[in-house]
């Protein structure tokens, strides 16, 4: 049922419906499937329903049922860094802390949610929406299908099967390149996005849009455009990697206007500088810290001794 309405946004809300159904009157075999097709309806993005639902499973007397809906937060906050999700994920920990089996898909759930540090998304929907990808489709099915047995296969023997789930891992930024290869920094527009079909004249592709300078991070149902004519992208989808080459009708910018884009871009290189160095120092710190924990560990064991 869930595959069928997949990317249909009337089709997965008709399916809830269906799912609650599911869940009164279902065996436990069934119901241990609902978590798992809610997740597969709600791939890295974290809606309300879908998190508030799998959050009452969670605590559900069945272990198996209370695995499955929690695998399913991991996926439906997949590179996402929900912090919502995050939270029921570190109080799940303390709950099942006597549960190993349960404690375990806690854990998995809360690598996905994190997932590429917050760069990288399950979803395999590509061109803006347009394109499914079959792979990806196909590894999240299997990863899904051995969720149907956690405890002999992905949390069994077969853990490995985990990994099928690369197959739908991509980057979930947009990076802009010129035509040798290297990194532009061009504003762009991201907004939510607008469903254009049938529409006539001078239509708008996104609505609530905020204006950011490249590259940018895409949530789930935003879409990008390109804020200056000044240069022209080889894709219709601005997502990923895209490739720029100059606008031979763009209007020349006044000595102003360049004066201005001069002193963005010393900004930019400013605040990246101080970025990069407090990362620098913060590991520095985190190092030392541990250096320190160890000589603590060796002291306590001499002593001990």
């Amino acid at each position: 049922v869930r595959v069928i309405a997949i990317g249909e946004p009337i089709g997965a809300e008709m399916s809830r419906r269906m799912f609650e159904h599911l869940l009164q009157y279902g065996d436990a075999g069934v119901r241990r499937a609902v978590p798992l097709a809610l997740a597969l309806a709600h791939l890295s993005n974290p809606d309300v329903y879908a998190v508030d639902t799998l959050s009452k499973l969670s605590h559900d007397a069945s272990p198996a049922v209370a695995q499955s809906a929690i695998l399913a937060l991991g996926l439906c906050a997949a590179g996402t860094n929900n912090a919502r999700v995050a939270t029921l994920l570190r109080q799940l920990a303390g709950y099942y802390q006597r549960a190993p089996s349960v404690l375990y898909a806690v854990r998995v759930a809360q690598g996905l949610t994190h997932l590429g540090k917050g760069l990288l998304t399950l979803q395999p929907f590509t061109s803006a929406g347009l394109l499914l990808s079959k792979v990806a489709l196909g590894g999240v099915l299997a990863v899904l299908h051995g969720a149907l047995d956690l405890d002999a296969l992905l949390f069994g023997v077969h853990a490995h099967l985990l990994y099928c789930l690369v197959t739908a891992v991509r980057p979930r930024m947009l990076i802009t390149y010129d035509a040798d290869g290297n990194v532009l920094n061009v504003p762009v527009r991201v907004g939510q996005a607008v469903d254009t079909v049938a529409q006539v004249g001078q239509r708008k592709t996104i609505s609530g849009f905020q204006t950011h300078v490249s590259p940018v991070l895409l949530g789930h149902n935003e879409r990008c455009e390109l804020a200056t004519d000044e240069w022209l992208p080889l894709s219709s989808a601005l997502e990923q990697c895209v490739i720029l080459v100059p606008n031979p009708d763009a209007a020349q910018k006044t000595p102003a206007q360049l004066k201005e884009a001069q002193r963005l871009m010393k900004e930019r290189e400013e605040k990246r500088r101080k970025r990069l160095e407090r990362r620098s120092a913060a590991a520095a710190a985190a190092a030392g810290a541990d250096d320190d924990d160890d000589d603590n560990n060796t002291d306590v064991e001499a002593a001990a001794k």
